[in-house]
């Protein structure tokens, strides 16, 4: 078993013996995702730490959709537990770069691969997106790659 997948295991039991109902749910949810995630991948494999924590973006992402969706109907409390949800997943994931360091990563990816304008977008971001591995979203390393390009031009 995964060292993150050791850790939620012993979360939702923490959560358990502390009566913590919305982060039980979250867990049980989560918990529930990886082992459909195991089964699909095959009995006798377990999930890497990398595995689990693209789950992870996919279920913080499904939660930030459906809170948009809530406020967008007006339905604000319902959007608010969708994103206090997404906070206890995030909790999973490691720490984000900031905008600063993400800057700076662009900027030396695009003088490697010799980027010149936007029209090199793909393979700075295809670059980009693996050498912050997950520390930060893609919209984000979009947005700094588009305005580190059109610094260029």
């Amino acid at each position: 078993m995964s060292t993150l997948m050791q850790q939620i295991q012993d979360d939702l039991v923490k959560a358990m013996k502390n009566k913590e109902e919305v982060r039980l749910s979250v867990l049980r949810m989560l918990k529930a995702s990886m082992q459909m995630m195991q089964v699909e991948k095959g009995k006798d494999s377990t999930l890497t730490d990398d595995e689990v924590m693209v789950l992870l973006r996919r279920l913080i992402k499904q939660r930030n959709e459906a809170a948009e969706m809530y406020k967008n109907g007006g339905a604000e409390d319902r959007a608010q537990n969708e994103l206090d949800e997404a906070k206890i997943l995030e909790a999973y994931l490691p720490a984000q770069l900031s905008d600063v360091q993400l800057r700076e990563i662009v900027a030396n990816v695009a003088k490697e691969v010799g980027a010149q304008s936007v029209r090199d977008m793909g393979k700075v971001m295809g670059k980009a997106m693996s050498a912050v591995a997950g520390q930060a979203d893609g919209n984000r390393v979009k947005a700094i790659v588009q305005d580190h390009l059109n610094s260029l031009s």
